[in-house]
Parts: C-alpha cells; sequence; structure tokens
C-alpha cells in the first residue's frame, strides 16, 4: 500500500470517526440539558408543592384560631345570659381541640417567626380558656371577669391580625397599603 492510500484511508477513517463522535458527543449533551431541564422542572415542583402546604397549613391554623376565638366569645355572651351553656360548652372544646391539632402540625411547618407568634396566640388562647372554663364552673380566680375577659379577647384578635399578616408576607401575599 503506498503513502497516499494509506493517507486516504486513514482520513477516510477519521473523517467516520469525527463524524460519529461528534454525532455522540451531540446526543450527549443534548441528553444533559434534557436532564438538567427535568431536574429543574422537578424542583420546581417541589418548591410548588411546599408553598401549597404551608399555605394550607396557614389557612388551618388561621382558621382554627379564628373559630377558637368566636368560640370563647360566644361562650362568655352565654355566660351572661339565662341559658343551658352545653351546646356552647361543646362547640368551645370542639374548637379547642381542632386549634391544638392544627398547632401541632403549625409547629412542624412554620418558619421561626410565624412560629414564635403562633405559640403566643396558642398560649394566650389556652389563658382565656382557662379563665372562662373557671367562671363558668363558678371559681374564678383573682382577675378573671367577664370585662377581664373581653378585653383579653380583643387583645387575641389583635394577636390573630399581626400573626395573619406574617403569614401572608411569608407567602408573598401581601400587598402595599396605599393608605386604605
Amino acid at each position: 500500500m503506498d503513502v497516499g492510500n494509506a493517507t486516504a484511508l486513514l482520513v477516510a477513517v477519521v473523517g467516520v470517526v469525527g463524524t460519529l463522535l461528534s454525532a455522540l458527543l451531540t446526543q450527549r449533551a443534548a441528553d444533559r440539558s434534557r436532564q438538567r431541564e427535568q431536574e429543574r422542572a422537578e424542583q420546581l415542583r417541589e418548591r410548588r408543592s411546599e408553598a401549597q402546604e404551608l399555605r394550607s397549613c396557614y389557612v388551618v391554623f388561621n382558621t382554627s384560631a379564628r373559630q377558637y376565638l368566636a368560640a370563647l366569645t360566644d361562650h362568655l355572651h352565654a355566660l351572661g345570659r339565662d341559658e343551658d351553656l352545653r351546646s356552647v360548652r361543646q362547640r368551645l372544646t370542639e374548637a379547642r381541640d381542632q386549634h391544638r391539632d392544627a398547632y401541632a402540625e403549625a409547629q412542624m411547618r412554620l418558619p421561626e417567626r410565624v412560629l414564635e407568634l403562633a405559640g403566643d396566640l396558642s398560649h394566650d388562647l389556652g389563658a382565656v380558656y382557662g379563665m372562662v372554663r373557671r367562671l363558668d364552673d363558678g371559681v374564678p380566680r383573682a382577675g378573671d371577669s367577664p370585662a377581664a375577659m373581653q378585653e383579653s379577647i380583643d387583645v387575641l384578635w389583635g394577636g390573630l391580625r399581626e400573626m395573619r399578616r406574617e403569614m401572608r408576607a411569608d407567602l408573598g401575599a401581601s400587598r402595599v397599603d396605599f393608605g386604605r
């Protein structure tokens, strides 16, 4: 075989190998690109799912706190009327139990700054619950009175609003207040 034929054969082999390698490298690059895109899409789905779970947790906690506060308020008003308190007591017990469950889940999901507000609110709800039960049972402590209970409930509504603002800010749902 002469040098010209060997060179031509070598060039042809290099050309074919180069063409095949080029296609292989292009395919590998495309596969890596698709894989990165799939990973980004999966991360986005996970972030959205986590955000939805957090939002759901916020909604459940906010709802349970509102229902607990409403049940406390109803119980306070019922104490001043001459009526059977069984249904009011039952509603308060159910609201308290629902809030306890919502708070237990919130403790595992909420960021620290929101959890601190939720913990304070839950503690204060429990204190007012104790006051209403003592008043209902006819064994009040010093400082237990319907007026003190109403004042505490009013403070709790403010605490709930503050916590809800923090939750909304965490979710990115806060809007600029234009003086309304």
